[in-house]
């Protein structure tokens, strides 16, 4: 963390109401998309109020997930509303709509002129201008309520100089990590989808990216006999089949073109006029979920934004595989 001077950490933020459907193809947690908006969002808030703060990155610990659905075996359904009859007494149609309420804390990579005044005990107190912000926002939809610790307090944001030796730092790290449980941070694991694309084009040279990604989206469970004595086949064993390692899960991590970029009040019904519009898909990888205490520093969980725009791609990233390697 030798590069980043500070970590603002917003603790036990609950959320009501998150999107929960992050993508056409992935429910259950809000996209790390949501969580960088809200770091934008935010950073525009203090400017305006003349806090020069900047926040380059983002990571979210998770400590309490409860999607709004019922349950039947193994099948969920989301709780709908059905709105208000039409202006001619007609049933208005339902709309699908998935919502989550969670628990999390927000860590986000923080630096600026305001930070520095803000250590050294001159300029507007960050933390106090973060805490009346906050609850104006919304998260992937959700509103943003007052946190709470387990002692039923209401824990304040903290503005955390990074320590600058590497022994200061792995201590820092340590006290740090712990903090977050219990929880769980979304990590990027891209090479996880690579490796696998690698591994089923040994059997199947046609199998491409997206075979591997619904491949490892799901659970595979292949038979195996038993071999007893004389070469007979006995009892037949369910295994499954895939990576053994890690909870993973599939996740979009941004936007890729469909098209060429249209210049600014060129497309109509585009909601900003004044911004160039370009018509995009999502773009999928797969993510795992960790326990922050296995995790060696606070950047592992950190996520950026990472655009190519001559490529036509808009993404998100996350180093953990390329630190841990």
């Amino acid at each position: 963390m030798h590069d980043i001077p500070y970590l603002l950490e917003v603790p036990r933020l609950r959320v009501q109401n998150a999107n929960a459907i992050s993508s056409p193809h992935t429910w259950g947690f809000p996209a790390m998309s949501a969580f960088v908006g809200l770091m934008q969002a935010l950073e525009r808030c203090l400017h305006a109020e003349g806090i020069e703060l900047k926040l380059d990155s983002v990571g979210v610990i998770c400590h309490r997930h409860e999607p709004q659905v019922s349950r039947s075996g193994h099948t969920h359904a989301f709780h709908l509303t059905r709105n208000p009859v039409g202006k001619k007494g007609d049933t208005a149609a339902i709309v699908e709509e998935g919502r989550t309420h969670l628990e999390i804390t927000l860590v986000f990579a923080a630096g600026g002129a305001a930070a520095d005044a803000h250590k050294q005990g001159s300029g507007p107190d960050i933390e106090e201008a973060i805490a009346d912000i906050l609850p104006t926002l919304r998260i992937a939809g959700g509103s943003i309520q007052s946190p709470l610790n387990r002692r039923g307090n209401t824990p304040r944001p903290q503005l955390v100089s990074v320590a600058e030796t590497e022994e200061g730092q792995a201590k820092q790290n340590r006290w740090l990590l712990r903090r977050w449980l219990p929880g769980f941070a979304l990590l990027s694991r891209d090479d996880l989808l690579h490796d696998h694309h690698a591994e089923l084009q040994k059997t199947d040279p046609q199998t491409d990216l997206l075979d591997a990604w619904l491949d490892l989206s799901r659970f595979n469970w292949v038979a195996r006999h038993e071999d007893l004595q004389g070469g007979d086949e006995g009892k037949v064993h369910w295994e499954r089949r895939g990576p053994a390692q890690g909870w993973i899960v599939p996740i979009p991590v941004g936007y890729g073109a469909l098209g060429q970029l249209h210049e600014a009040g060129a497309v109509e019904g585009a909601r900003d006029e004044s911004t160039p519009f370009r018509f995009v898909e999502s773009l999928y990888s797969i993510g795992e979920w960790k326990s922050p205490h296995r995790l060696q520093s606070p950047s592992e969980l950190l996520w950026y934004v990472d655009n190519q725009e001559e490529d036509g791609l808009y993404r998100l990233r996350n180093d953990y595989a390329r630190i841990i390697d």
